[in-house]
């Protein structure tokens, strides 16, 4: 095993097995448990609430860190929202995806009111750095009165089967909230849900558009960019 480096100072493990737990975990549709368990294959004892404790303390770190290497996004904005229940009550993500497919932004609120959509719209020119070209929704009034208040200069298009690219988006979410068995707090659900997004982006390579030698050298360019966020 290699020293541990500054950042991971305190902890039993060097960084090159912390973060591939934290990758195992985020970039693919696994619990806690099986995390443990590919880990205890390749010899590594650790309990699943290590783990755990990980992707909390690191996981966001991570995210902070690719965020700030992707840059700004597409200039097509595709929002749309999707209930959850959260501890037995209703609650919205807000999600919104560029052209690409790749995530910009996915807010938890209590509310699909106007109210909510204008906090949505306000948040997302903060970190993409600029408005964008185009915003492309379903035809909630909510998303009407967030236009016409917060962004009234970029065209707004709410034809029928536009969206679909934020629709299917909402895919791998259900999928982890399945595994998961529900999102325990609001809070919990904003955490993993940022940092969950981030990952996909960098891994989000569309292989079925690509030919092999290609989608092989840009899964190595996301493999670079995430030894170098992991590292110290």
């Amino acid at each position: 095993m290699k020293t541990n480096t500054t950042g991971y100072r305190g902890y039993r493990f060097p960084r090159e097995i912390i973060s591939h737990g934290v990758w195992l975990y985020y970039r693919f549709s696994l619990s806690l448990r099986d995390v443990e368990e590919l880990l205890a294959k390749r010899g590594i004892t650790v309990t699943y609430e290590t783990i755990r404790q990980w992707c909390r303390k690191f996981g966001p770190e991570y995210a902070r860190k690719l965020k700030r290497r992707q840059g700004r996004l597409g200039d097509v904005w595709h929002l749309d929202e999707v209930f959850v229940k959260i501890a037995g009550e209703r609650h919205y993500l807000w999600r919104a995806v560029d052209q690409d497919g790749d995530v910009i932004d996915i807010p938890v609120q209590r509310y699909r009111n106007a109210r909510a959509a204008k906090r949505f719209f306000r948040k997302l020119p903060k970190g993409q750095g600029s408005k964008p070209w185009q915003l492309v929704t379903d035809k909630l009034k909510s998303y009407s009165a967030a236009h016409r208040s917060i962004m009234p200069s970029v065209d707004h298009n709410t034809e029928r089967y536009a969206n679909n690219r934020a629709e299917v988006s909402h895919q791998p979410t259900r999928q982890r909230e399945r595994q998961m068995q529900g999102f325990k707090s609001a809070g919990q659900a904003q955490r993993f849900l940022s940092v969950h997004g981030v990952i996909q982006n960098l891994f989000n390579l569309g292989r079925h558009h690509l030919r092999s030698e290609t989608y092989r050298l840009l899964r190595e360019r996301s493999f670079k960019a995430w030894s170098a966020a992991t590292a110290a």
